[in-house]
């Protein structure tokens, strides 16, 4: 019987290295961990932040998502997947020609060698196109910086923002995605990073606590009170993120395989588990359930999960999520509120606690859990296991290691940046536009609540009152009778 003509692979478009279902997994995984930034992320910032911050919140995350993706195609993949340059970076190259992004898709820095120079593991080489790759390991970096500029929502310069990403991209993200991940000397030396549990969400816990310092606090007023204005469209953002984390673990391995589906369902059983430690936690101790909570935990999950997905068992991945549904919430709502120094920087959604701290957390357990039969299925050097299956206290001591670098360069990078930026613009917006929000930031508005297109003005003598008066109108917008929804939210 003749082969099919779609499955033939003398095709023009499918040569013989392609596998048509490894490239529609790479492509859908690509999109899902997109989605979680835009609209996920971008829906979730701009309904978990006051309401004169909605515009601004949303803008930071939108920008940084197209932003990262120019940078990344001018010059930003190829140093943190291409050739090497230095131990932890790739030479800068373009990926927007032809010839680059239809072959078959490697990345040259990760054929292992034994200590003869002799070859032990090849080099990676999924089976479709370098554009694939290209566009997948994007979503990864764009995903890096809004997660970041979670700790920084509510006064920092937009225009000092619009510097920040494409700097901190190239002289940050980059270094941790090649030393881990592309080639570096991490990534042969064997500390374990399956999808990002330190490129990512340790980096961005990080370097986002690191810019709270510089950039400085928001007002007081908002840091006493910063409701949440819309805690459905909350619960929105927070489910589009949770559901592409399925393509941000599942696409970990480069093709659909066993690794692949054993990463997704690790991933959705610790996140379930995590969030209702933390919603059992604060019902424990606050007498009832918050649904600000339950997405805390709901994050401290995922990212726990995420340097070993691939990795562990499901048990193990229960164990992860009740470790990081307490954890996590230990140092926010005890730690937190003892130490002068958490106390000081402004972390607007306490990214150090659900990132920094999570990602730490799931880079260690990875050291203790990580299965050897799944490790030999995935990762580039042979014989890596976790210290609980006789992998001995080196493995632990990789995942130190790792983690620590990965925190010095983020501390120092991310300051050094900032700094630099500092001598242009400020890094703060100032009070007088604090005060105001949306309006002074963009000369927009999230709400038009008092009519098409209207606004409140408290100047008017109409405003309902005793008297009917200015006085009367001020008092009730100073109780926040014109605010809008008040919500809840866990103050640090």
């Amino acid at each position: 019987m003749a082969t099919p003509l779609a499955y033939q692979a003398s095709l023009p478009a499918s040569p013989e290295w392609l596998n048509k279902g490894d490239n529609a997994w790479q492509l859908v995984a690509a999109t899902m961990v997109a989605i979680q930034s835009m609209p996920g992320l971008v829906v979730l910032y701009g309904s978990i932040v006051k309401k004169k911050w909605a515009v601004n919140s949303a803008f930071m995350a939108l920008y940084a998502f197209a932003a990262a993706l120019i940078v990344w195609v001018l010059v930003g993949y190829r140093m943190a997947f291409g050739d090497r340059l230095l131990p932890f970076w790739g030479k800068a190259g373009t990926a927007l020609g032809q010839r680059y992004l239809i072959r078959r898709a490697f990345l040259p820095a990760t054929p292992h060698h034994y200590s003869n120079g002799s070859l032990e593991t090849a080099m990676v080489e999924p089976f479709y196109p370098q554009a694939s790759l290209v566009y997948f390991e994007f979503t990864f970096a764009a995903i890096t910086l809004i997660l970041l500029a979670g700790s920084v929502l509510g006064r920092m310069n937009i225009r000092a923002w619009m510097a920040f990403v494409p700097l901190w991209l190239l002289f940050s993200y980059t270094v941790g995605a090649f030393s881990l991940w592309g080639g570096g000397f991490l990534y042969h030396w064997g500390v374990i990073d399956y999808s990002g549990g330190y490129v990512i969400h340790l980096s961005s816990g990080i370097a986002g606590f690191t810019a709270a310092y510089w950039v400085g606090p928001r007002l007081k007023s908002d840091r006493e009170r910063f409701s949440p204005n819309n805690i459905l469209l909350t619960l929105t953002g927070a489910g589009l993120l949770w559901l592409g984390w399925s393509g941000f673990n599942g696409g970990a391995p480069y093709a659909a395989n066993i690794t692949s589906s054993v990463a997704v369902l690790n991933t959705h059983v610790c996140a379930a588990t995590s969030l209702l430690t933390w919603t059992c936690i604060d019902c424990a101790f606050f007498k009832k359930p918050s649904v600000i909570g339950a997405v805390q935990g709901m994050m401290t999950g995922l990212v726990c999960i995420t340097p070993a997905a691939g990795l562990v068992q499901t048990w193990a991945a229960m164990v992860m999520g009740v470790l990081a549904g307490s954890i996590p919430w230990f140092s926010m709502m005890v730690l937190h509120r003892k130490s002068p120094l958490l106390q000081h920087v402004d972390d607007t959604l306490a990214v150090f606690h659900t990132h920094a701290v999570a990602g730490l957390l799931g880079g260690l357990l990875t050291g203790l859990l990580a299965e050897p039969a799944l490790c030999r299925l995935i990762l580039p050097v042979p014989g890596t296991k976790g210290l609980f299956y006789g992998g001995g206290v080196m493995q632990l001591v990789k995942q130190v290691v790792g983690a620590l670098f990965v925190i010095a360069w983020n501390l120092v990078a991310t300051t050094a940046i900032l700094l630099v930026i500092a001598q242009f613009t400020p890094l703060r917006m100032p009070d007088d536009e604090l005060m105001i929000g949306d309006d002074a930031a963009h000369g927009e508005e999230a709400y038009a609540l008092w009519g098409d297109g209207e606004r409140y003005d408290a100047t008017r003598q109409d405003m309902p009152g005793p008297a009917g008066g200015r006085d009367e109108a001020m008092r009730m917008r100073s109780m926040g009778e014109f605010n809008g929804a008040r919500g809840v939210t866990i103050q640090l």
